[in-house]
């Protein structure tokens, strides 16, 4: 459980005192009591993982004293850079985190033809959700999110882009690239499939047509895990 962590907006110092909602994680939920040991990690400062160890509780803060701290980066050992086209944003929040677990180190969301345009991205949220899910699986580098405006740019700027879409060609379990698009609901276009028809394009093995935010989901974990 060493690399389990609770986030900091600030460097911690040579005592700490924690109250209000982690307090109540810490102490309700993890069930930590005096003695126990607790990792850390300032927003500022990802890279440093800080050790305190608890010295006294009351009813509703608890008090560390600092008795570590040391250089520690925990991350996938491969790099996966998704292109995903826009879809509904409960549907991206659903998945986030799994995604930030497996280890997808960026995601590009791309206005695709068939995106629906009133769907609104709201990155505030989506860094919390990655903040909660970072804490419990101990991540410590944040995942990076851009947008595109088209497809085509998006190909541009990654022209070994790999293509998920249907097709004969079925990805191998030994497959390895850095960056794969994924269409949204409905695929990409005639004239995206027209703009695409020279990247190298595969399909998983199933026979069942995957939800976009499926696909994502099992690519990554085909080429991360």
């Amino acid at each position: 459980m060493d690399l389990i962590y609770i986030l900091l907006d600030e460097t911690p110092k040579e005592r700490l005192s924690i109250k209000g909602e982690q307090f109540k994680y810490l102490v309700k939920v993890r069930r930590h009591s005096v003695g126990d040991e607790v990792a850390f990690r300032a927003k500022e400062q990802m890279s440093v993982l800080y050790k305190y160890k608890i010295v006294d509780i009351d009813a509703r803060s608890l008090s560390l004293e600092k008795i570590s701290s040391k250089t520690k980066e925990l991350k996938s050992k491969k790099s996966l850079h998704i292109g995903w086209c826009i879809i509904d944003s409960k549907s991206i929040e659903k998945v986030l985190a799994s995604l930030n677990e497996i280890g997808v180190e960026k995601i590009s969301f791309i206005n695709c033809d068939r995106s629906q345009r009133n769907f609104k991205l709201d990155f505030k949220r989506f860094e919390r959700i990655l903040e909660a899910s970072m804490q419990q699986c101990g991540r410590s580098l944040y995942m990076k999110f851009d947008t595109y405006r088209c497809v085509e740019d998006f190909i541009n700027d990654f022209p070994q882009t790999k293509v998920f879409d249907f097709c004969e060609k079925t990805l191998e379990d030994s497959s390895e690239f850095e960056t794969v698009l994924i269409g949204c609901e409905g695929g990409f276009s005639d004239d995206e499939k027209t703009l695409l028809a020279s990247q190298e394009v595969f399909r998983l093995q199933t026979p069942m047509v995957l939800r976009s935010e499926s696909a994502v989901m099992a690519v990554a974990s085909k080429i991360l895990l």
